[in-house]
């Protein structure tokens, strides 16, 4: 499996050593972006999840987030198909590589990481859309694309068009607590992705 090589956030690397200690079939690395680079819709979450990326090492896999993402993911994509379309591969990454402590990444941490979504959101063709989940998500993409988040502001729904042949995308995170306190569920979270997958310019 790659590994990112980083450690310009003493906190995470801290955490991340006490980790490997405590789990050391884990991941317990940054985890990079999984998906083609090529791939027509970018997705951004915020950061990976202890028994989820962090253990698996792909970001959203093996945690309630991931499943409820996943799902909804297969769910727009057969919308498409029944109408004929071809579903555009996607890719998905996050703000932050490294599991930040109690999932709140700070300020320079979101920071650190920004030149991985700076690329990544370099590498997405136009026409392509991306799907930030949750605020911090939100927030980080458009410091990543240099806007004034005024301008863009987070709302779950919301689409913007932000760069020529760009669509911009924002959704509710599919975090377990999100999905408990009812925020988020697949039908909410299927509509938005199904509109991404559908941006046309």
């Amino acid at each position: 499996m790659r590994k990112l090589r980083c450690a310009r956030c003493p906190r995470l690397v801290a955490l991340r050593r006490r980790l490997k200690r405590q789990y050391p079939d884990y991941h317990n690395a940054p985890v990079p972006a999984a998906g083609p680079r090529d791939a027509e819709l970018l997705i951004v979450g915020l950061a990976p999840g202890l028994h989820g990326a962090n253990r698996s090492g792909r970001p959203f896999e093996g945690d309630s987030s991931g499943d409820l993402l996943f799902a909804a993911l297969n769910d727009a994509a057969a919308r498409l198909r029944n109408d004929g379309l071809q579903p555009p591969r996607w890719r998905i990454t996050n703000a932050v590589k490294c599991l930040p402590p109690e999932n709140r990444p700070r300020a320079a941490e979101i920071a650190n990481c920004r030149p991985h979504l700076v690329r990544e959101i370099g590498e997405l063709p136009a026409p392509g859309a991306i799907l930030a989940l949750g605020r911090v998500a939100h927030e980080a993409v458009l410091a990543a694309m240099k806007l004034n988040g005024s301008e863009y502001p987070f709302a779950h729904g919301a689409r913007y068009d932000p760069a020529p042949g760009i669509g911009l995308f924002a959704s509710y995170h599919c975090s377990r607590y999100n999905q408990n306190t009812g925020r988020i569920d697949k039908k909410a979270l299927t509509a938005v992705i199904e509109a991404a997958m559908r941006y046309q310019p």
